[in-house]
Formats: structure tokens, sequence, C-alpha cells
């Protein structure tokens, strides 16, 4: 599996995201997606299926030291102490003594960023994860986590897509040394039937999805797509074997304009 690296991090590039999955269904495709040949896998305490995933990574038969895990701290948890316990228990449900790396999912104004980065901070020294990120930050924040935090963030995970541009973000987090982590990479299943990515797919011989994780990867942007079947982890693997042109990059780059979804990430809540 092909990794980037930020700050001493070696993320595989191409991820199993498990929102919405929970018991049975949650364990059995991360067990098959790490036999497939993943190595990374993402959750969060939201979701409420880390018992899960650490069962299906269990069940797989990987070495840990092979796995690549994320999971994140939910918004309300955001308070030093509460973030530890919530992370202990985090960790507790996953059965693991330790994350790879463990991300702030949300801002939240109501507590100080330098607070709970400090938190983020002490139980990376502390040994509860190897690394430290966050998820949704905008250009204002992710300046704000900068200069707050003492470890360095490896990463800013971001909804990322075609339809999507996220320039601004993502020129904020590559001034310093931060990767992406791209969810919902195919746009909800919406990449899946545009005609400009099945066109440009069926010249490389695979389908739009696929198009649409590749020019992600591409540019070098972590990829999570969250899928409920087996038979599209293996789709969603075969994805570098091939290479899109640079007319196809901008064309594609093209359906963001198209869609007018360009974000404000100007704006910031309050924080002291």
């Amino acid at each position: 599996m092909q990794t980037i690296e930020a700050h001493g991090a070696r993320i595989p590039l191409l991820g199993l995201g498990t929102w919405e999955l929970r018991g049975r269904q949650c364990a059995r495709l991360v067990e098959q997606a790490l036999r497939l040949g993943y190595r990374h896998i993402d959750t969060a305490q939201i979701y409420e299926n880390e018992r899960d995933v650490g069962e299906g990574i269990r069940a797989s038969g990987i070495k840990r030291s092979e796995v690549f895990v994320t999971t994140k701290v939910w918004m309300a948890h955001f308070a030093p102490n509460d973030l530890q316990r919530s992370v202990k228990e985090s960790l507790v449900k996953l059965r693991l003594t330790d994350v790879d790396l463990l991300l702030l999912h949300w801002p939240n104004p109501q507590i100080p960023l330098s607070e709970t980065l400090g938190a983020l901070c002490r139980v990376k020294q502390e040994g509860y994860t190897r690394h430290i990120g966050v998820s949704n930050f905008t250009v204002a924040l992710i300046e704000a986590a900068v200069q707050f935090s003492t470890e360095p963030i490896v990463t800013n995970q971001i909804e990322l897509h075609p339809y999507l541009d996220q320039s601004k973000v993502i020129a904020a987090c590559k001034r310093h040394g931060i990767s992406i982590t791209a969810y919902c990479p195919i746009a909800r299943g919406r990449a899946g039937s545009d005609e400009v990515l099945a066109r440009i797919g069926r010249g490389h011989g695979k389908t739009a999805s696929q198009v649409s994780l590749r020019y992600l990867v591409q540019q070098g942007f972590v990829v999570i797509p969250r899928t409920s079947r087996v038979e599209r982890l293996s789709e969603n693997m075969a994805i570098f074997d091939f290479e899109l042109t640079a007319k196809e990059m901008d064309e594609i780059r093209g359906l963001a304009h198209a869609s007018g979804r360009l974000l404000d990430v100007a704006w910031a809540p309050r924080w002291d």
C-alpha cells in the first residue's frame, strides 16, 4: 500500500472509512478490508463502532504493527480532563494500547482551542497515540492549531471530492507540512454516476468512482471511502495501477467550479 509522509507519520493513501457501520457488518468489513490489503482503518468516538473496528482488526490476523488506526475525539469531550478520559475509553473499546492517529473531530468554539490542543498533545506524550491531527478545520483554525500545538499536526481530515473546492484549506495545510485526508471522496455516491468521470474511466478501464479516488490520491491526498459492500473493497483498491493525464485532471478539477461549491474557509469560531 502506498503511503504519504507528514511530520514522521507514514499514512497509507487508501483507508476504510467506517461511518454508519456498526456491529457484525462493521467488524466483517474491517476484517475483509485488511485481508485484501488495506492497512488504514478510520473510526471515531461518535460513530459508536470502535469496539466493532477492534474486533475486525483482531479477526483479520494482520499484525497490529502493520495496521494504521485512526480515531477521533468528539467535540463534547474537548475539555482537557474529559479528552483524556474519552481517549482511554476509546482504547479500551478498540482493545489497543495506542492508536496511530488521534484527531479532533470538529472545532468546538465553546472550549478554548489552546486548552484542547494542550490536552491532545499530552495524550500523545503519554503514549496513547503516535500522532495527532485535526478534522474539519478552516484556514484560520489551522493557523491557530499550529501556533498552540507543541506536537506536529500530521493531517486535517476534510470533506473532499471533485465537486468541492477546498483549495484554500489545502494550501494552508501544505504551508505547514500537514497532509490532507479526504472523507466522502466519492461525494456520497454522486461520483459513481458522473458522466465526465465515467467517460474518463472508460479510457482507463476504470469506473467513475475509481477515477474520483484516483484524482485525489494522485494529488497526494489520503482517501477513506466508506462502503457497506465487501465487493466494493477490491474496486476501491484498484486505483494505483493507472494515472490520469494533466488534461483529465484539469477536466475533473472543473467539476468543482461547475457545482459552485467553494467553501468560505475564512470563517472560524471564536477561541481565546
